[in-house]
């Protein structure tokens, strides 16, 4: 059924995997990118978000800023701080957050798979953010971040890659938020041959995270099929970079919302309006000791904070506001955006307005604290995490959730291994 399939892992050198391991490139933006770079040159942002290393005013869809990653890229090959290993190898990555496990395979996963809907999705993309990622990959001619696909994890799985695991890694290194980065290199043919045939009968996969870059991995693979009428289905552009997870390890954090201004209207309006859908409770207000205590996180789903004017409230919707029946209009993301954020501050389509913003729950709820008090934003909404089982449920029915509604964490590092075009 999914058809995943070893690759040549383009990777640090051991001694460099910690100055090269970066973010991923859609969790900073420039600036932090910029910042978080500047005095490491093998840092992978300057691959991933090469606009740190020209002008600030160049934009950063430009053509000169996929040359540049595309030229920063090479450096480090040429320098051998990237190196590639000389024969297909699966790749096994281990993250540690805290008390918290998840052990995934790395491997290269059919886009045909994906057209076909044996990988599953559960979100739209912005075709801005997909054109983005086209233009990187083919003046790369690497795929550099990998996708976060899931599957319904069986004990088989588990126990190949337990295997995979008994030989000491090549990396072991801690990266942003404590989080600890274990990777191991598979190149037995026989463990190789074996966790293929497991996954082969696995029904499907799921993208949890990287909608953007498993769907830019297909227009690319259509371009090429295009002009490789000799082509023959194995090429490497058949395939994208992936890294897979059994269900039961994922971890799913809260993705909070901000939005600049109240349309207008004063505190007490905007109040007023949200009775009509929501039950309204204050609760601890900012400013105080221990203020992340003080802060609403809400306990269940369907329940929501709201930080308005240095003060925290509770929201919980009104009987009759949404379907629970329905697996969409179930999901807390759907019922902030249609009883709350659509009505009563315009936010039509959450994709495009540039009026909300969206917090990772990594952050904490001080970081709506601080957007909020320092005047970017005019009121925060602290939600209730999506479950993985809502996200798998959605993708069965072939519907779309709604835009950031989920956050995984912890996350991945690009520049570990890359997925190389021309292998």
């Amino acid at each position: 059924m999914a058809r995943v399939k070893p690759f040549r892992g383009l990777r640090p050198i051991p001694e460099k995997v910690n100055d090269v391991a970066s973010p991923p490139y859609d969790v900073l933006n420039s600036d932090e990118a910029r910042e978080k770079a500047k005095d490491n040159p093998n840092s992978f942002l300057h691959v991933v978000k090469p606009e740190i290393d020209l002008d600030s005013s160049i934009d950063p869809y430009d053509s000169m800023v996929y040359a540049k990653g595309a030229e920063n890229l090479n450096r480090l090959i040429e320098q051998k701080i990237l190196i590639q290993d000389d024969r297909p190898c699966f790749y096994i990555y281990k993250l540690c957050m805290g008390e918290h496990e998840q052990v995934g395979l790395v491997a290269v996963a059919s886009v045909e798979d994906y057209i076909q809907n044996r990988i599953k999705k559960h979100e739209h993309t912005r075709p801005d953010k997909e054109q983005d990622r086209v233009n990187h990959i083919n003046h790369l001619n690497a795929q550099t971040g990998p996708v976060f696909l899931t599957y319904r994890g069986n004990d088989k799985i588990e126990q190949l890659l337990n295997r995979g695991m008994a030989k000491e890694p090549v990396y072991d290194f801690i990266g942003d938020y404590d989080v600890r980065h274990i990777f191991h290199v598979v190149d037995d043919m026989s463990l190789i041959e074996s966790i293929s045939e497991a996954f082969a009968s696995v029904e499907a996969l799921y993208v949890a995270d990287g909608h953007h870059r498993s769907a830019a991995a297909t227009v690319v693979r259509n371009m090429r099929m295009e002009n490789n009428p000799n082509h023959t289905g194995d090429e490497a552009y058949h395939f994208f970079l992936t890294v897979i997870f059994p269900d039961s390890q994922m971890r799913i954090l809260d993705y909070n919302r901000v939005v600049t201004d109240l349309r207008g209207m004063s505190s007490d309006e905007f109040l007023s309006k949200i009775e009509e859908k929501f039950e309204i409770n204050i609760e601890g207000c900012a400013g105080c000791t221990g203020c992340e205590d003080m802060a609403y996180r809400p306990r269940t789903a369907h329940d929501f904070g709201m930080f308005l004017d240095g003060q925290w409230f509770s929201l919980k919707p009104k009987e009759g506001t949404y379907d629970p029946s329905d697996p969409i209009s179930c999901l807390d993301v759907s019922i902030l955006q249609e009883n709350l954020l659509s009505p009563i501050l315009g936010i039509e389509d959450p994709r495009t307005d540039k009026r909300i913003h969206f917090v990772g729950g990594i952050r904490g709820l001080k970081e709506l604290e601080r957007l909020v008090d320092n005047g970017d934003y005019a009121v925060a909404f602290s939600l209730f995490p999506t479950s993985i089982d809502q996200l798998l449920s959605v993708a069965d029915a072939g519907k779309v959730m709604p835009p950031k509604s989920t956050w995984f964490e912890p996350k991945l590092r690009s520049g570990v291994v890359v997925h190389m075009l021309d292998e």
